[in-house]
């Protein structure tokens, strides 16, 4: 960036440096107080000193609201970036990004984030941490799983999910209440189903818990360990209604298949406390359906009435 941009441009708020070939952006920026809009598109920023390091300090952590690196050479998300607690809208897609760092969850304002075109391979749980996130760009990548926990975006509109390698996805997303668009073509999951699916008996201490939810033995926590109160703390409902179980760590994968649009089969990861919660048939048939696979199904049309746009093909 050219010396002397400050004094040129006192007042500049936005700056857009897109496709000049740029490798770094020097500490000029810091000097520019009412800037809220950085665009830095293809460029050759990702190497060591490409971004000034006092970027995450005032001025610019509280004015900057929108910044755009796609394009570039970033091969993890800056930790300087993080810092930037004012973005609303950060893009880093088209860059050779392997991992979102869990510390995105400090851009507590983010309401749009754009990851598309890079490597990631999984998406942490932190991501959830958002709660300003209306739209979440994670496309043409290389994930495998979604993690439930995404279904605590409460604000999330939109969710691109296309060309990844997703098999399957867990049933709380329907718990997206204001999710209107859902991008999943080029998904394994349109074309291919999990199968291999196994069930691990329950350990003697997940056994004693689940007696003790299930025939809601009283206690305090004085008389138990304190690690044994922690543990019976993380019970989850076994989602078939007429089980009324727990379950801890053992439980049973299965995909459950459910009508979407009225045009899509949508597979569904359950997870269920054992094997006689389950269809024999389940996940090989779709003329049997069990008591949890209707309560899905009708989720899911729930949710097929709200989403205005849902691309699985």
């Amino acid at each position: 960036l050219p010396a002397g941009l400050s004094q040129w441009f006192p007042a500049l708020e936005v700056l857009d440096v897109s496709g000049t070939g740029l490798t770094e952006m020097g500490a000029e920026l810091l000097s520019l107080p009412c800037l809220h809009t950085l665009l830095a598109k293809n460029n050759r920023l990702g190497g060591p000193g490409s971004l000034p390091k006092g970027l995450g300090q005032a001025p610019l952590a509280s004015s900057l609201r929108v910044l755009n690196l796609s394009g570039n050479r970033f091969a993890d998300v800056p930790p300087v970036l993080l810092r930037l607690r004012g973005l609303r809208s950060l893009s880093l897609g088209g860059n050779r990004l392997h991992s979102i760092p869990p510390d995105i969850q400090e851009l507590r304002s983010l309401e749009f984030l754009y990851l598309g075109g890079n490597f990631i391979t999984s998406i942490p749980p932190e991501l959830a941490k958002l709660p300003s996130l209306k739209y979440l760009v994670l496309c043409d990548n290389k994930i495998q799983s979604i993690p439930p926990q995404l279904a605590q975006l409460h604000s999330l509109r939109s969710l691109s999910l296309h060309n990844n390698l997703l098999t399957y996805l867990p049933r709380e997303i329907l718990n997206l209440v204001h999710l209107e668009e859902l991008s999943l073509r080029g998904n394994p999951l349109v074309v291919r189903f999990v199968r291999d699916l196994t069930y691990n008996p329950p350990s003697l201490q997940e056994l004693a818990g689940r007696t003790v939810k299930t025939r809601n033995v009283p206690y305090t926590p004085s008389d138990l360990p304190e690690t044994l109160v922690r543990y019976l703390s993380l019970a989850s409902n076994c989602p078939n209604p007429k089980c009324g179980g727990v379950y801890f760590d053992s439980c049973v994968r299965q995909i459950k298949f459910v009508d979407f649009c009225g045009k899509y089969r949508l597979p569904l990861m359950h997870y269920l406390c054992s094997p006689e919660c389950s269809s024999p048939y389940s996940s090989a048939s779709q003329s049997s359906t069990s008591q949890s696979e209707s309560d899905s199904e009708d989720e899911a049309s729930v949710a097929a009435h709200r989403m205005q746009k849902v691309l699985l093909g």
